[in-house]
């Protein structure tokens, strides 16, 4: 399985669309094991691009703070999931912890997007 987690300073970044880079995690879903994890500069926030843009890069699951409405709605289309709300912390500790059933989406902890964003900054 293949989790992203976008980072800035090495840390997840509470704005999916304006990181730095990609962590790209593989992890044994079953074992609830970190098998691999690649860093990729971010090609840039272009409205609608990063979704399928991941997806082309094998993801199957986000952790991100926050996203707007549009970038869940094309992540949804590629079969991704995404879980929202992530505070800042190492990208491997929260793929581990949502390995664990200890993060789970509890909603758009991005403040641009819990009050009415209209998607474009995904």
């Amino acid at each position: 399985m293949k989790y992203v987690i976008p980072v800035t300073g090495g840390m997840l970044d509470p704005h999916f669309g304006h990181c730095e880079a990609f962590a790209l995690i593989d992890a044994d879903e079953k074992r609830k094991v970190i098998t691999g994890k690649k860093i990729v500069p971010s090609p840039g926030h272009r409205p609608g691009f990063l979704p399928g843009w991941l997806a082309g890069q094998g993801a199957r699951v986000v952790i991100a703070g926050g996203m707007g409405e549009r970038a869940k709605e094309i992540f949804a289309e590629h079969g991704i999931e995404v879980v929202l709300g992530a505070q800042p912390m190492d990208p491997e500790a929260a793929v581990m912890a949502h390995l664990k059933g200890e993060i789970r989406s509890t909603g758009n902890a991005c403040s641009e997007h819990r009050h009415g964003c209209d998607g474009s900054h995904e």
